[in-house]
């Protein structure tokens, strides 16, 4: 029916067109007014598990500041021990060529390339800390020493770190599971899971130097 140039909606075509939010609109009061509906708890969980991350990330970019004055102090009393130095500086570099976006964290492949580029470094840097044992002039530099020391603590913070994270994943994927919070989440929210960091401890154990 038209009225001059403007179209005119018939009463049934308007009711049409609104049926579904009248449908919703008592389903999400109904959802919020649950007692511990997890709207807001979720969300602060999820951020939890981001900051967890960016904690990680710190302890593994401070471990990414050190080897370049940690691989030149090396070099200058083993600078024929070419290939493990080579390895670590690849190491870094690769490394440093993997990022993980933190909405990246609920994607398993994103997560394992990720860690993996790590463990790689990781490895690298044991190999490394091995060698030194040839060298008791560089295990007496107060220089090395230092450095040594740093990487040492960096590696210990890395572990707590990645405990740290797994269990705000482990709480908040937990928590979008369980009713209401699920309901919530799936007609809300819509978050996804996030992947825990996987044990590996040849990658990630600290460096040891006997002295």
């Amino acid at each position: 029916m038209l009225r001059g140039n403007a179209p005119v909606f018939a009463p049934k075509e308007e009711s049409m067109r609104f049926r579904p939010y009248i449908v919703l609109l008592p389903l999400l009061a109904l959802i919020l007014a649950l007692p511990g509906c997890g709207y807001n708890t979720m969300q602060q969980q999820e951020e939890a598990v981001f900051r967890a991350y960016a904690d990680l990330e710190a302890s593994l970019q401070r471990r990414m500041d050190l080897i370049p004055n940690l691989v030149e102090t090396v070099k200058a009393y083993a600078s024929h021990e070419k290939e493990t130095l080579t390895a670590v500086v690849e190491a870094r570099a690769k490394a440093g060529q993997v990022k993980l976006d933190p909405s990246k964290l609920g994607d398993p492949q994103a997560l394992a390339s990720f860690q993996a580029a790590q463990g790689e470094l990781s490895s690298a840097l044991s190999r490394l800390m091995v060698v030194v044992e040839r060298y008791p002039d560089l295990k007496a530099n107060q220089n090395f020493l230092d450095l040594q020391h740093q990487l040492e603590g960096t590696e210990n913070r890395i572990n707590v770190a990645r405990q740290r994270y797994n269990q705000a994943v482990e709480t908040f994927n937990a928590s979008i599971r369980v009713f209401p919070n699920s309901l919530t989440n799936s007609v809300l929210l819509h978050l996804e899971r996030k992947e825990f960091f996987k044990a590996d401890e040849a990658a990630h154990a600290a460096p040891k130097v006997k002295f």
